[in-house]
């Protein structure tokens, strides 16, 4: 042991990936891999209970835009190129059976919004170019002391806005800690009580130092944060939410790749490591245990690998 070389963490997650997703992936691995290797590109997530009305012109002025509204544009603009494709569909019918058509296409439409429409433009994140690897400048705390907007991984929305949260819903964020999407939840502005939970009591207080900072208190009064372990959830509070987000712990690919410290691929972790998708499947399970019939649920990780995706899911 004294002898044998050291290999770094970093070093054995890179030739775990090269051997696995390079087989998932094919020829797009070289190119994902280039963008985990590269540095750690920020989006501003706009902070709707600071009074900063001044943030989003400073922001555009240092050629930063936000990248929520145009992707939900675009959605909006598909999902209505598909109605028109199935309006043009039911004209080639005749007489009743194309009215019957056109009248359940109709209200369909009336019944089914595009995804994310009612809290799209609530949510703003901004992000510079591609390429563009610019840094923001440090949040600001308005007269009351809540920070103008929160630092995080731009695609850590994709999962809060899959969960598209209704006005007044139930949410449960499984497993919350450090607390970005929690935050990004209740930007929404739709959640009737928010359940933050982290088995981490340590992690846990970085959430409560989250909504300290930019919450008022009005509004952290609706969140309940706990540190339940969250495959017992359903013993605790089953069969409740109409929204569960359950964002597991995983090999959390770009930190597994860049950073030493912490690292899941350091040898005294391997254990934990293989067990992952387990204890994945088990905070799945609870999560869908804790949603009320007709209830949904969004599960996600930040890694590529199918056993962690779709093998957990399956």
């Amino acid at each position: 042991a004294a002898t044998a070389p050291r290999v770094p963490p970093t070093r054995l997650a890179l030739h775990y990936f090269d051997s696995s997703y390079s087989l998932h992936l094919g020829a797009l691995w070289p190119s994902v891999r280039a963008a985990l290797l590269c540095e750690q590109k920020y989006g501003a997530l706009l902070n709707s209970f600071a009074a900063a009305e001044h943030v989003p012109q400073e922001l555009q002025l240092l050629n930063a835009a936000d990248f929520v509204s145009p992707a939900s544009q675009k959605a909006q603009q598909a999902q209505q190129g598909a109605a028109v494709g199935e309006a043009r569909g039911c004209q080639e019918g005749s007489g009743e059976g194309r009215t019957a058509m056109q009248e359940g296409m109709v209200t369909q439409a009336e019944m089914s919004p595009p995804l994310c429409t009612s809290i799209s433009s609530k949510i703003k994140c901004y992000t510079f170019p591609r390429g563009d690897v610019t840094r923001f400048p440090p949040a600001r705390p308005d007269a009351l002391g809540l920070l103008d907007y929160y630092l995080l991984d731009a695609a850590s929305l994709l999962p809060v806005l899959a969960l598209d949260v209704q006005p007044d819903d139930f949410v449960l964020d499984l497993c919350a800690a450090p607390g970005g999407k929690t935050l990004a939840l209740l930007q929404t502005g739709c959640c009737g009580h928010l359940a933050a939970n982290d088995i981490s009591v340590s992690r846990t207080k970085r959430l409560y130092q989250v909504l300290h900072s930019y919450v008022p208190r009005e509004v952290r009064d609706t969140v309940s944060v706990t540190s339940y372990d969250g495959r017992d959830w359903d013993q605790v509070e089953g069969g409740t939410f109409h929204k569960v987000l359950v964002d597991v712990p995983c090999t959390t690919d770009r930190h597994s790749a860049m950073e030493e410290d912490n690292n899941i691929f350091h040898k005294r972790r391997t254990k934990e490591r293989q067990m992952l998708p387990l204890l994945q499947l088990q905070l799945l399970m609870a999560g869908i245990l804790a949603a009320r019939p007709g209830g949904a649920v969004v599960y996600s990780t930040c890694s590529l690998s199918p056993l962690q995706n779709q093998c957990v899911v399956q």
